[in-house]
């Protein structure tokens, strides 16, 4: 999640033993291993036979073995201000600036120019704003390097930027917003999905011939799927079965399915609507405001032009004898995991988008959607997180087995929804506690699991009966409070070695996280978890989240021993922090520290390596004192875990994480993957505060310095190795 839009509010006010204390206990347990009897411990995850953990130094190879996967550059130096409106990548390197934002994806509008007034129609019909998730999806697998389509999430906007022409956006905080505002700001959110491919001189370019382009939009009708579908919960005026929704909001990380489909993740969403009265338990716990939207989209309402309610639905006050009379409901058509065939194929609901809203994985503040492991006759597993300040980690396991015969058939013209829905419209949806010994249980969030407090968990949230799954779905964030899961640092981005299945996920900050012994409170007044809507305002420290106002952030690992299994063990991977600070339990150096991170990828080279990419979203003085936000890479096989060490890497692994790029100054760099051959990575540069260097062009030097002042404009940015040869070995 952009810092631009997060949501300070502490919404879990459980009273769930945060993960900072049990973390706490983890490192005293793991401190007196490291102490009197002698043994050399093991990384928790070294019963699984973690590589790299479980001895105190990496073994030299013998003799005709492989050579490990090893980092082939110079770690740069961290950059900011003077100078600093650039990319800055190792020597060798190449960076070009790709689809900015207004990039046009058809021959229906203009070009993009400085000084252009954006309509909805241009908007509709070019590159979404402030790009974030985005994952590549190939035309065949013989040029799967050279051209592929792009999904491409647009999490939110800078009105600013946008509206520079005009010196800003009209009654920003009040009175009412013009419609045709309010539609462009719409029409920029959303997800682009685009054909991209390079030329002989591998320079890469977008395709505005190519029928693939599609943007979905926060108006784009999407069907729901999963249980709540057809049920009370999300009937509207709109939509008075409860089947369709309109629009995905607030995209921000990403994921994709073994068939061939991109996940988009609705995150920031509960502050586009309103809701003065008539609120429910789900309104209060995901923080549906009572007061004016973050863009007051609901104040277009009533507009001479307005169709169908396209505004008056941002305002979910109930105004109607029923639910089917207003938009009391349409905050809960939203917070989902949205799956879209960028293919374009229709689906077999009938939608009018090549889109699915999978409600089975939960609803919230989605920040991706990672697939687990995938073995033959085994569940597909998939991850997210919650992203905000002591919320949860979630798991969903499919009641089908995986068949690789529904792996994807690039190209081919078929119903890859429908294989979608035999995976992620039956299973379970399981909610995270860790614990002080390094194991943890997946808790799962059906109607009759056993809550906290001794009751079934549908009495527990006050539902009708033991049937209504929809009803646990709704109230995702209440239900976890109830089982008793752990609240973590703001859970963002994971990623999964596809060999091993070791799950990685960010922990990005938590400035409401408290020291041991201190007492939790939580919101509305309530005194603890079974107050439904409450949620934590402060939470103290436990293990994997054990450090007190948080600010630098840490990424935690964990394994579980089969597909869909209930439990697993879990350590710590890295903690972020500055060269100086007192708890730099990782000991980095100027020339790896970091701070916030926030994206994350794991880059599968083969023969069970690969390399971990880590993003970051700094907020962390000391380190943003130092540089901008960056990519590091490191190769988890190549750090080793000594007797009752705190983290895997610590101060004799420094050569091992390196800094690979620096953003320019005022960015978040957000979004990765590689190319299959791994000789082009893509990342995101989101809301730059003065860059790229020429925003009237859609592809560009990324390295060159900004000379004045220019109308910024988020941008992909394709880092390449000027040999032409593979990305960082």
């Amino acid at each position: 999640m952009s810092q631009e839009i997060e949501d300070h509010r502490l919404l879990n006010r459980s009273s769930n033993e945060p993960f900072s204390s049990i973390l706490d206990r983890h490192v005293s347990r793991r401190g007196i291993m490291r102490g009197g009897m002698g043994l050399a411990a093991m990384s928790v995850l070294g019963s699984f036979g973690l590589a790299g953990c479980s001895d105190d130094v990496v073994k030299p190879n013998a003799p005709g073995e492989k050579s490990p996967l090893s980092l082939a550059f110079d770690s740069i130096m961290g950059r900011t201000g003077d100078g600093a409106d650039r990319i800055f990548v190792p020597e060798g390197y190449s960076a070009q600036v790709l689809i900015p934002w207004g990039t046009p994806l058809n021959n229906s509008v203009g070009q993009w120019n400085a000084d252009l007034a954006v309509t909805p129609e241009f908007q509709a019909n070019s590159v979404g704003m402030h790009h974030d998730g985005m994952y590549h999806f190939p035309l065949s697998e013989e040029s799967a390097s050279r051209e592929f389509l792009m999904a491409l999430n647009n999490e939110y906007i800078d009105q600013s930027a946008l509206w520079a022409p005009q010196d800003g956006p009209t009654n920003p905080s009040s009175g009412n917003r013009p419609a045709n505002e309010v539609r462009t700001e719409i029409n920029a959110h959303g997800v682009t999905i685009v054909k991209l491919s390079k030329n002989s001189e591998n320079v890469w370019s977008s395709d505005t011939a190519s029928p693939y382009n599609f943007r979905y939009t926060s108006a784009t009708p999407i069907e729901l799927s999963g249980p709540v579908r057809g049920s009370d919960y999300v009937i509207t005026a709109y939509s008075p079965n409860g089947t369709l929704s309109r629009g995905t909001n607030n995209n921000c990380g990403s994921g994709y399915t073994p068939w061939g489909t991109y996940l988009t993740c609705e995150e920031n969403w509960p502050n586009v609507f309103t809701k003065a009265s008539g609120r429910t338990i789900d309104d209060d716990r995901l923080g549906i405001p009572d007061g004016r939207s973050r863009y007051a989209w609901e104040t277009a309402a009533g507009a001479v032009d307005e169709v169908n309610s396209e505004f008056a639905r941002f305002n979910a006050t109930p105004s109607a004898a029923s639910a089917s009379g207003d938009y009391r409901n349409e905050p809960r058509t939203f917070g989902y995991i949205v799956e879209i065939d960028p293919y374009g194929n229709t689906s077999s609901v009938g939608t009018e988008a090549a889109a699915l809203k999978r409600s089975y994985l939960g609803r919230f503040r989605h920040e991706g959607a990672w697939p687990g492991k995938l073995v033959a006759g085994q569940p597909v597993v998939f991850y997210s997180g919650h992203d905000s300040r002591n919320e949860y980690i979630y798991k969903f396991v499919s009641d089908a087995n995986w068949d690789p015969s529904d792996a994807n058939r690039p190209g081919e013209n078929y119903d890859r929804l429908a294989i979608g829905s035999k995976y992620m419209d039956e299973g379970t949806l399981y909610v995270a506690r860790f614990d002080a010994d390094g194991s943890g249980e997946w808790l799962p969030l059906t109607p009759t699991a056993t809550a906290r407090n001794g009751q079934p968990l549908w009495q527990a949230l006050g539902l009708a009966n033991a049937q209504d799954v929809a009803g646990v779905i709704i109230n995702t964030c209440d239900a976890a409070d109830l089982m008793g899961s752990t609240p973590m640092d703001r859970p963002e981005w994971g990623a999964v070695d596809p060999a091993s299945g070791d799950v990685y996920m960010t922990l990005t900050n938590n400035s409401d996280r408290t020291a041991e012994g201190t007492a939790a409170t939580y919101a509305n007044g309530a005194g603890s978890v079974e107050a439904l809507g409450a949620a934590f305002d402060t939470a103290p420290v436990n293990g994997p989240n054990p450090r007190p106002d948080n600010g630098a952030g840490q990424v935690i690992r964990w394994r579980e021993p089969s597909v869909g299994a209930t439990t697993f063990n879990w350590e710590i991977f890295v903690f972020g922090a500055a060269e100086g600070d007192a708890d730099n339990i990782s000991g980095l150096t100027e020339l790896n520290q970091f701070a916030s991170p926030d994206g994350l990828w794991y880059d599968d080279r083969g023969d069970g390596e690969g390399i971990l990419w880590i993003e970051t979203d700094n907020g962390y003085d000391p380190v943003g004192d130092y540089t901008n936000d960056q990519v590091l890479a490191v190769v988890p096989a190549s750090v080793s875990i000594g007797p009752g060490d705190v983290a895997v890497i610590d101060p004799s692994d420094q050569a091992q994480l390196k800094r690979f790029a620096v953003g320019p100054n005022g960015c978040e760099v957000t979004g990765i993957f590689a190319t299959p051959d791994k000789t082009a990575l893509f990342i995101n540069i989101q809301h730059p505060g003065n860059w790229p260097a020429d925003p009237g062009q859609n592809v560009q030097d990324a390295t060159i310095n900004t000379n004045g002042t220019v109308r910024p404009r988020a941008a992909t940015v394709v880092i390449q190795k000027l040999d032409g040869g593979k990305i960082a070995v």
